[in-house]
């Protein structure tokens, strides 16, 4: 098929055109290039378009129509207070994305994310109200809503995922984003104990990169659209992280407790997979032990670049 893929240069937008145009799809990527990496693309062969989906999209109507749209760019920092620029970038982009969708006919698989569930209780399922606790939230929260409107003029199915937290290679470019498995390997590959909050007993959902590319590939034969959890189902300490960074780093640091300056943060996240499983027939393959490994053995854990 011929696929679009927005925030081609991102994290997970550039291990998902490697992943379509491995399996044999024509693949054009877009990217305005304001929070990625070229350095994510250095292996991909296909056609890469610079723009601004909010703003430019007669020259995406210009790349010729395709079958399958991955919509993946978003601003994804959750401190950014710009609520202007948040909800112009992430809503009307993703409405410039459902028009074009709507003219060529194509199906839109779209990243939205667990961030709008706030503080309701673990497990988190997709029938549980939205809780946004900021911007970045809300814009999700209603990038859902703009997608429910846009269902029945669309002929296929519209699919958002809601990813919990993502990690793997390819998400050294988002800094002090980046995941926490990756920003504490690159703590102690340097030698410094591991920073956390006290006492390292938080939990969260942690999914491999690996299974979200698996979750958008289901997505393209998903009989029936709505929203879905992508995660590993099973919740795990900041303590069981570093425990199994020293396993693979062949260090032993202990780790550096310091109180929570937040007056908020989640102290459990878990993805609850039932329709996913159902569904699109999503079935995680690697726990945190098997996707630090894979991780470590890209090369890539706790490096730059």
């Amino acid at each position: 098929m011929r696929i679009l893929v927005t925030g081609a240069a991102g994290f997970i937008g550039s291990n998902l055109v490697k992943s379509l145009s491995a399996a044999g799809h024509t693949v054009v990527g877009v990217d305005d290039f304001s929070s990625a990496s070229w350095r994510n693309l250095t292996n991909f062969a296909g056609d890469l378009v610079t723009a601004d989906v909010s703003s430019e999209l007669a020259g995406l109507s210009r790349i010729g129509r395709c079958d399958v749209i991955f919509h993946q760019a978003s601003i994804t920092d959750t401190t950014v207070h710009d609520q202007r620029r948040m909800m112009v970038n992430n809503m009307e982009g993703f409405r410039q994305i459902l028009d074009l969708a709507m003219s060529w006919g194509s199906r839109v698989i779209w990243a939205s994310s667990a961030s709008i569930y706030g503080n309701n209780p673990a497990p988190n399922s997709e029938n549980q109200p939205p809780a946004p606790l900021n911007v970045y939230a809300f814009s999700k929260m209603k990038m859902e809503h703009l997608a429910d409107s846009y269902r029945d003029r669309l002929v296929q199915p519209i699919i958002g995922l809601r990813y919990f937290n993502v990690y793997g290679p390819g998400e050294d470019h988002k800094g002090k984003f980046a995941s926490m498995i990756h920003q504490l390997a690159k703590q102690m590959l340097s030698g410094k104990r591991p920073r956390i909050f006290k006492w390292g007993e938080q939990k969260r959902d942690f999914v491999y990169i690996e299974d979200v590319v698996q979750a958008n590939l289901k997505a393209m034969t998903c009989p029936r659209g709505g929203v879905f959890n992508v995660g590993c189902g099973r919740p795990r300490s900041f303590n069981e992280i570093i425990a199994n960074l020293n396993r693979v780093l062949g260090t032993n640091l202990e780790p550096d407790y310091f109180d929570n300056p937040y007056s908020f943060t989640q102290d459990l996240t878990q993805a609850d997979l039932t329709n996913s499983r159902a569904v699109l027939k999503y079935e995680p393959k690697y726990q945190l032990e098997e996707g630090i490994d894979a991780y470590f053995a890209s090369g890539k854990l706790g490096k730059e670049g």
